[in-house]
């Protein structure tokens, strides 16, 4: 696995080092270059100014815009007003930056969890599987994951990417119930039920360096 922290190995204990360095070394060239292209996404990502925290702010959602505005109150709370595509938050006169971040962050990832739920039933009858679970997932670039226990991790960040990216994760981590690895077959298996993936994993790369800075 390769993230914003370099690579880390994860093998069986019945696999030996000797196994394991072949395989690093096999595979040495595609790592070097998603190692360097991580490291320029990462760095894209540092240039790009944060978001101001204010009246007004534009915040990316499901691939458009929507405005937050600010309330006080005496207690904390979120409500989305979807004819104007405005966030309301209220806050506390005395409540910090972070207090509403973490509300605000806290309204995402209730509607995500939301999305989530309905495109995974959705496109598990399209593809005849069953998951036996769904969590929510911080990671830097990692949009998704799928173990043997079916059990599905996605990354809540997706709720600010347009519809179609959000189905091709999803898309992409059932297809590993049917197979645990990214052979022609699995890719088969994803053009099955997501026939432009390739379009939607170059979309996908191209959108998440373009988003501005929420939550540092």
């Amino acid at each position: 696995m390769i993230d914003d922290n370099g690579l880390r190995v994860t093998a069986p204990k019945r696999v030996t080092l000797a196994e394991i360095d072949n395989a690093i070394r096999a595979k040495q060239g595609w790592i070097v270059s998603k190692l360097l292209e991580r490291g320029e996404r990462k760095v894209q990502r540092q240039q790009r100014p944060p978001v101001a925290w204010v009246d007004g702010a534009v915040l990316p959602y499901l691939g458009g815009e929507i405005t937050l505005r600010l309330h006080q109150a005496p207690r904390h709370r979120a409500s989305f007003q979807r004819d104007t595509n405005e966030l309301h938050v209220w806050v506390t006169p005395t409540g910090s930056e972070q207090q509403l971040k973490e509300k605000v962050k806290g309204w995402f990832q209730h509607e995500a969890r939301q999305l989530f739920e309905v495109r995974l039933d959705l496109y598990a009858d399209k593809l005849g599987v069953r998951y036996d679970s769904l969590s929510l997932s911080s990671a830097g670039t990692r949009w998704g994951s799928c173990t043997i226990e079916r059990k599905i991790r996605l990354n809540w960040r997706l709720i600010h990417f347009a519809l179609p990216l959000i189905d091709y994760v999803v898309a992409h981590e059932l297809s590993h119930l049917l197979e645990m690895n990214h052979s022609p077959r699995f890719w088969a298996t994803v053009e099955s039920i997501y026939p432009d993936y390739d379009g939607a994993k170059q979309a996908l790369r191209k959108r998440s360096q373009e988003l501005p800075v929420l939550f540092a």
